[in-house]
């Protein structure tokens, strides 16, 4: 590993947050107009991070398995769904107002009920009330009660109001499930944390229907599948752990919900909860909806309500976990190297093509090489700066590899690749490029 140490959380979470500005992986939102809280737009780096991060679960979830299918689930919908869900009634948090400063809390999250973390102020706390997350609008050009909508507060609902249609059309039976990638929207009352707590968030959830008498199976399945995949990404287990809810912390459907937690520089924070939910999903919206929302089983001539199985992960979280957990530096040559040992399935850019110079006779052969890989592997090109900072550069992108396209490329028509960790250097005809490549970007 390093000859320097990580810093300590504190000044991490500051280096990470600065490189992920200067390198273009996150900006505040509206920026120039000084900003909107709680609110990132993704740069160039970080939209590749994000898609890569949405991928590598896809690849997992859907793509290597045949019990699953997928499904993007309209993001406006309404009342209706969210009356049989609960969330209009329960998606609430209880917010306090501070007399004296006037700043609001979420009266759950307060480490001392008398005394005002803004202002210090005691005894200053309005009763609490509760706050509904979900956010309100109207379709249409009226703005009345009969055209109230409301943006998902999750993804969830989508899967479960699906569940007749995905199993009439996909020829699935349980045990099967439907995922989905996609935006959430809460009106959260303190986010925070950078992008860890976020009104607008994206959600990479999985609904897995299971008879009831295999609920239990599929949801201790389900939690070890799901903690080993951020592990075989490169997280170390030393920072993760499996937190089993206690019995006051479980909803009132629920029989059983674990939450994958994350070291974050703050303390533990979730990254994905997987939850045994019962039959309560279906049950609700075929009370509401009139219609039935269940499986016949011919093999046994029975019919029964399906029992769900969520895991529920939030993408944009989890890229801020695997941006934590890759920052690394080191001492190389008297200097500070910093680098994203980020896993090669996650990394923004796979190659990173750099011609030694920016000399006529070089850059059409640089962009030869280019034109080879492009098609296989997402590649940055960069001709400008000495190739030294050009190789530190690509370091705190987390690109594995850097191919050099020099002088003697011309003649012996090689390339140096430099490998991001040990920063090894091999030579490779550019015929064997990808041979070598491929199988060290999975």
């Amino acid at each position: 590993m390093s000859d320097v140490s990580v810093p300590n959380d504190v000044t991490l979470m500051e280096k990470v947050v600065n490189l992920s500005k200067r390198r273009g992986f996150v900006f505040p939102s509206a920026e120039i107009y000084g900003g909107f809280r709680s609110t990132y737009d993704y740069g160039p780096i970080g939209v590749q991070l994000l898609r890569n991060v949405k991928d590598a679960w896809w690849r997992s979830m859907v793509q290597m398995r045949d019990d699953v299918v997928g499904l993007d689930a309209a993001i406006l919908s309404p009342p209706a769904i969210w009356e049989a869900s609960g969330h209009l009634k329960n998606f609430t948090d209880p917010l306090v107002d501070c007399r004296q400063c006037r700043e609001r809390f979420r009266e759950d999250q307060l480490e001392d009920l008398t005394t005002c973390p803004g202002c210090g102020g005691k005894n200053t706390f309005t009763e609490a009330r509760n706050f509904n997350l979900m956010f309100k609008t109207h379709a249409g050009p009226v703005e009345s009660d009969a055209a109230v909508a409301y943006l998902r507060p999750e993804t969830a609902q989508g899967m479960f109001i699906n569940f007749s249609n995905v199993l009439q059309s996909s020829r699935k039976k349980p045990p099967f499930g439907i995922a989905q990638i996609g935006k959430s929207f809460r009106n959260e009352i303190t986010p925070g944390n950078f992008v860890f707590r976020t009104r607008e968030f994206e959600q990479m959830e999985l609904e897995f229907f299971v008879p009831p008498e295999e609920a239990l199976q599929w949801y201790e399945y389900w939690c070890a599948t799901r903690y080993q995949w951020y592990i075989d990404l490169g997280i170390p287990a030393s920072k993760l752990r499996m937190r089993p809810h206690d019995a006051d912390e479980l909803s009132h459907y629920s029989s059983g919900t674990s939450d994958v937690e994350f070291l974050f520089p703050w303390g533990w924070g979730e990254l994905e909860g997987i939850a045994n939910r019962g039959d309560y999903d279906l049950t609700q919206h075929a009370t509401h909806s009139g219609e039935k929302l269940d499986y016949f089983d011919q093999a046994t001539n029975s019919r029964y309500v399906p029992h769900v199985i969520e895991p529920a992960a939030g993408a944009t979280r989890t890229m801020m976990a695997f941006l934590l957990a890759a920052y690394d530096e080191e001492e190389v040559r008297g200097e500070t190297r910093t680098v994203l040992r980020l896993h090669p399935r996650l990394a923004p850019y796979k190659v990173a093509v750099l011609p030694l110079s920016k000399k006529d006779d070089l850059m059409p052969m640089a962009r030869e090489v280019l034109a080879l890989l492009q098609p296989h592997l997402m590649c940055d090109f960069d001709e400008t700066q000495a190739i030294g900072r050009r190789y530190r550069r690509q370091d705190e992108l987390g690109t594995p590899f850097c191919v050099t396209v020099d002088f003697d490329s011309l003649e012996d028509q090689s390339v140096t690749i430099r490998e991001r960790d040990s920063m090894e250097q091999v030579r490779v005809p550019v015929a064997e490029l990808l041979s070598h490549l491929l199988p060290r970007l999975v």
